[in-house]
């Protein structure tokens, strides 16, 4: 009697709590939309953040919701989108699709170095050494970080400076967020000239620590047929809305620092 009774009790408590959960949850539950599940699977289910929420599952949550658009997955393939809107009985406006691009030219025979680093492979651990090997404070550190970052093989370093490979970026920002010197930043696929600089040092201090450094000499502005570039703060900014992507500033441009790709490359 001395087991048996504890036992006894033990159990009825049991079925006690247990019945008082399972009330509980069916008193508390809350039912989710059916259709979370199925626009999540055609989501790209990267979690890379780039629409702004948490995750895939947070932000297919907010589309259910009608708080976000299925168009704001950066990762997600169109016609998984279009697929969305069907399921959700919407109708989804094509947005410009935005690739990510970095903006230095500073390879390892153009930019200068004032020491030599031997440590953690991390752009944000050599960057806490004085900005970097390199002597230009904006030049990319070239060890990586953002390669780790992309979930889809579409950065790479390549002699010390990154290079994105726009058919296989999807505008996440992942290597946006995680480059220390924020020299990388999110474009028009479509534009195809580029001032691949963003030093701000004047043109006598920039000669001596990048050979492809912009001088802000103008020269670029006074040839653009468009007004479509300007100097500020030292450096030459395109304003990508205007450019028609002639070309004439690159061609014009001493310094070599402004890039033009044309169609089909």
């Amino acid at each position: 009697m001395e087991i048996l009774i504890p036992v006894i009790v033990l159990g009825a408590l049991g079925l006690v709590f247990g019945a008082f959960l399972g009330i509980a949850a069916k008193a508390f539950r809350v039912d989710k939309d059916e259709r979370v599940e199925q626009v999540q699977e055609l989501l790209a289910g990267a979690n890379c953040g780039g629409c702004g929420y948490a995750g895939c599952s947070a932000f297919a949550e907010a589309v259910v919701a009608g708080k976000a658009s299925p168009s704001a997955c950066p990762s997600t393939k169109k016609e998984n989108v279009d697929q969305i809107a069907e399921i959700l009985g919407i109708t989804v406006e094509d947005g410009e699709k935005m690739v990510a691009k970095v903006l230095c030219s500073g390879t390892c025979d153009k930019a200068s170095v004032k020491y030599q680093y031997d440590g953690i492979t991390d752009c944000v651990a050599v960057y806490r050494f004085g900005g970097g090997e390199k002597t230009c404070l904006y030049g990319c550190t070239g060890y990586g970080s953002c390669v780790r970052a992309c979930m889809f093989d579409a950065i790479h370093v390549v002699d010390g400076v990154a290079k994105v490979d726009p058919e296989k970026c999807t505008g996440c920002g992942m290597c946006i967020a995680t480059c220390p010197k924020r020299i990388i930043e999110l474009v028009p696929a479509k534009q195809r000239t580029f001032v691949v600089c963003r030093s701000k040092e004047k043109g006598v201090a920039i000669k001596d620590i990048c050979q492809a450094g912009c001088i802000g000499c103008k020269i670029c502005e006074k040839n653009c047929p468009k007004d479509a570039i300007h100097v500020v703060d030292n450096i030459a900014k395109i304003d990508y809305d205007k450019c028609i992507n002639c070309g004439i500033c690159a061609t014009k441009c001493p310094k070599h620092v402004i890039e033009f790709r044309k169609r089909g490359e």
